[in-house]
């Protein structure tokens, strides 16, 4: 395949870097509030509705442009480029419903993702049911025609600002774990909704843990078939887990300048083990770039993603963590004593990298299953 632009790509890269240059929020990255980051993260959504660049390999029908998945990377490529706001993260959530969901939820649903309207997190780990998510212990009881859910979700991010929770919770504890699973749409506003913000290693509040107590969700909310919410867990993470659908290889790129610079700046750029770990990083930084245009090539040719995204997710993990400790490396013990360049907090931001979305040992056992090798 020609990973380069066709002319229509190119014309589309050049009108995209354009408005992103005349578009991005001033100052967006100096914001320190919560509230008013959350505020600007929603009017950024909205912006780029408005100039058609959500969802763009969404199928006309609802919403979208029908284009194929190569312009969606472009403007992560792009929007990393240009140190933009991270983009909405509507692609795998409105996977899941425009793919499991009946035609009433998806014009009832779909929309409002699109838009920024309703801002929606993900409901899936649970305290003792995180990487082996098929253990999870909440209950969904069927009541007449509600279901009656109990129980507690971790690590859902953004869970505080949320309109809208994609939810799994166990409907049948007479079946095998992976078959006794179903999925909800639940607004975050129903009664016995609790969310309390979970302050990270960074300072930041970015996750959330929730619990339901008593909270009564419709049955024309559940998402697919009874029992069908592992398969819908499945489709929802398979693109999830994709380093180049966040623009992370255009934001890598820009972090190890930054590093290189700051090597620069200490003299320690004629040190053999420093130019050794930058070489590393670099090549980290390619394999990786080089695994997602392979990636990029099967979505376009019609592919769906599967297993093989586990292997992004590894690379991901490895280079990002690889990259912050470097720099810590490189500043030393000058970091730990107050200097407040923002690199620790980096560094901190990096660790959790190689567990969400599915642990590093998870993803490790999905690529020896997709080989063949012994359980």
């Amino acid at each position: 395949m020609d990973y380069r632009d066709t002319p229509q790509e190119a014309e589309f890269r050049a009108s995209l870097r354009q408005w992103l240059t005349e578009n991005i929020p001033v100052g967006w990255d100096k914001i320190e509030d919560p509230e008013a980051a959350a505020q600007m993260r929603r009017a950024w959504h909205r912006t780029l509705y408005q100039a058609g660049y959500v969802g763009m390999s969404w199928p006309v029908e609802y919403g979208g442009r029908g284009l194929s998945a190569a312009y969606d990377a472009i403007l992560n490529e792009e929007a990393g480029n240009l140190n933009a706001p991270s983009l909405p993260s509507v692609g795998y959530m409105g996977r899941a419903v425009y793919t499991y969901g009946s035609e009433e939820q998806k014009k009832h649903f779909l929309p409002t993702l699109l838009s920024g309207e309703a801002q929606w997190c993900q409901g899936f780990s649970e305290p003792e049911a995180g990487s082996d998510l098929a253990s999870l212990r909440t209950t969904a009881r069927l009541d007449g025609d509600h279901y009656v859910v109990n129980g507690q979700k971790m690590w859902t991010s953004g869970g505080q600002y949320a309109d809208w929770c994609l939810l799994l919770a166990r409907t049948d504890s007479d079946v095998p774990k992976h078959k006794g699973i179903s999925c909800f749409l639940v607004s975050m506003k129903e009664p016995g909704v609790t969310v309390r913000p979970i302050i990270i290693a960074s300072g930041e509040a970015e996750t959330c843990e929730v619990f339901w107590d008593e909270v009564r969700i419709p049955v024309s909310q559940r998402l697919g078939e009874p029992g069908e919410g592992w398969r819908i867990a499945m489709t929802t993470v398979a693109y999830e887990r994709g380093p180049a659908d966040i623009g992370f290889i255009a934001s890598y790129r820009r972090t190890l300048a930054r590093v290189e610079r700051l090597a620069a700046e200490r003299g320690l750029l004629d040190q053999p083990e420093t130019r050794k770990q930058l070489a590393r990083a670099y090549v980290r930084g390619e394999v990786l770039r080089l695994n997602c245009v392979e990636q990029l090539a099967a979505r376009v040719s019609g592919q769906q993603p599967g297993p093989e995204g586990s292997v992004a997710k590894l690379l991901w993990a490895d280079a990002e963590q690889s990259l912050q400790h470097l720099a810590m490396d490189i500043l030393g013990a000058d970091e730990l004593t107050g200097t407040e360049s923002g690199w620790l907090s980096s560094y901190f931001t990096s660790r959790p990298v190689s567990v969400y979305g599915g642990s590093a040992q998870i993803q490790k056992n999905i690529i020896a299953r997709m080989l063949g090798l012994p359980r």
